[in-house]
């Protein structure tokens, strides 16, 4: 009699011996006394009695037992034994894996590691495995065209990462290139792509990415000696590194302390945005609202409490401080934070990029919601809060 669902989650474990539960056509269910349970298919091939493995239950469902029987039986009667069928199938695809991109890339990392500084492998590494191998990282190396290249070039430049996606198309000539040397590809597809990307410029809002520098700065701001609202605005920034605009005129109401979160609507693309607190974003947030508390704004301004503080307050902090226009402004938090948490926490460039409430889109071209990644975005934010830590107290 065939088994049913209701048998099988009835069926206890048998301590003294191994229960084997039979559906017909072969097929049982194998139940030892450790609780492994574990489809498997009794058949004859070329005279001698065999089983085959069809997957644990209740991952494989009694449904799905019985297809993949049915399958195993098509194949005996074709003369096929199952059972090499599976092996033939599992060492053509470990060969295709061997000679995917993937495999093929991480191959000429291992050749170049010797060569390289380790701070440069690193970033090669995660360059390679956030933006291309999640793309044509399967794919046998020889059958890459130009289109797979630029569409996965196209994804960098969407977020407007142009330099990066440069490099990464240098590598992807690297690449190739080895692939050719080493007999898995007839040439270089990367080759055909020169000028297909937009020129990067060289023009940049000023910003330090020097660890050294950087706990420089942030002692010197920890040293401003103005007034409590813009000095409180001043050490919240690099924390959050939301845009300039965004950070003076952050409203109370947005600020969760329960959840460690503040939401509000980027000014720039009027969407949601969510900013998950690091316990040093808290604790300024708590002290500036004994003063600032009973008013709209966080950081309004020192004439009145219906508007925000001056969009130059944290402008003129800097001066103040002595750091240059040249060297550090406002926004260049966000380049600060893009750069540091990119190249030396080597945080994903898509989790940077949503927190910098950059729009960023998945494989299918849609765009991601506020929330994507918000448990990842959490443990960043209290990661770089507490690398700015070391950075102050001179421990990089």
């Amino acid at each position: 009699m065939p088994l049913s669902i209701q048998q099988l989650k009835n069926t206890k474990v048998d301590a003294s011996r191994t229960l084997k539960l039979f559906d017909g056509g072969g097929l049982f269910l194998e139940v030892t006394p450790t609780d492994s349970r574990r489809w498997r298919l009794k058949y004859r091939f070329a005279g001698k009695e065999k089983l085959l493995s069809l997957g644990l239950f209740p991952l494989v469902t009694l449904k799905d037992a019985r297809v993949r029987r049915d399958e195993a039986k098509r194949l005996l009667s074709n003369g096929v034994d199952p059972s090499a069928a599976r092996q033939a199938a599992k060492q053509a695809t470990v060969a295709e894996t061997a000679n995917g991109f993937e495999a093929v890339g991480l191959e000429w990392i291992e050749q170049q590691r010797g060569t390289w500084a380790p701070a440069h492998t690193k970033r090669i590494e995660l360059r390679l495995k956030n933006d291309v191998f999640p793309f044509i990282g399967k794919k046998p190396v020889g059958s890459i065209t130009p289109p797979d290249l630029i569409s996965v070039l196209r994804r960098i430049e969407a977020r407007e990462a142009f330099e990066t996606a440069h490099r990464v198309r240098t590598n992807l000539g690297q690449i190739f290139r080895f692939a050719v040397a080493t007999g898995r590809a007839a040439s270089d597809p990367a080759r055909d792509l020169r000028g297909a990307l937009r020129p990067v410029k060289v023009e940049h809002l000023p910003a330090v990415t020097d660890p050294k520098r950087l706990g420089e700065l942030l002692r010197m701001m920890d040293g401003y000696a103005g007034g409590p609202v813009v000095q409180a605005a001043l050490r919240l920034a690099p924390l959050v590194f939301v845009r300039p605009g965004e950070l003076r005129t952050a409203e109370w109401k947005d600020i969760n302390f329960d959840s460690a979160e503040w939401r509000f609507t980027v000014s720039k693309t009027q969407t949601e945005h969510i900013v998950p607190l690091a316990a040093q974003s808290i604790r300024i947030l708590q002290e500036i609202r004994l003063l600032t508390g009973s008013g709209r704004f966080v950081f309004p301004s020192p004439r009145t409490g219906d508007r925000p503080m001056s969009e130059n307050a944290i402008l003129a902090a800097l001066r103040s401080l002595g750091i240059p226009k040249e060297e550090m402004c406002g926004h260049g938090f966000r380049a600060t934070a893009r750069t540091m948490l990119d190249e030396i926490l080597g945080f994903p460039p898509h989790f940077i990029e949503h927190q910098l409430a950059h729009a960023v889109r998945d494989t299918l071209g849609r765009a991601y919601n506020r929330t994507k990644h918000l448990a990842e975005r959490r443990e960043m934010m209290q990661r770089w809060a507490n690398f700015l830590d070391s950075l102050r107290g001179g421990l990089n």
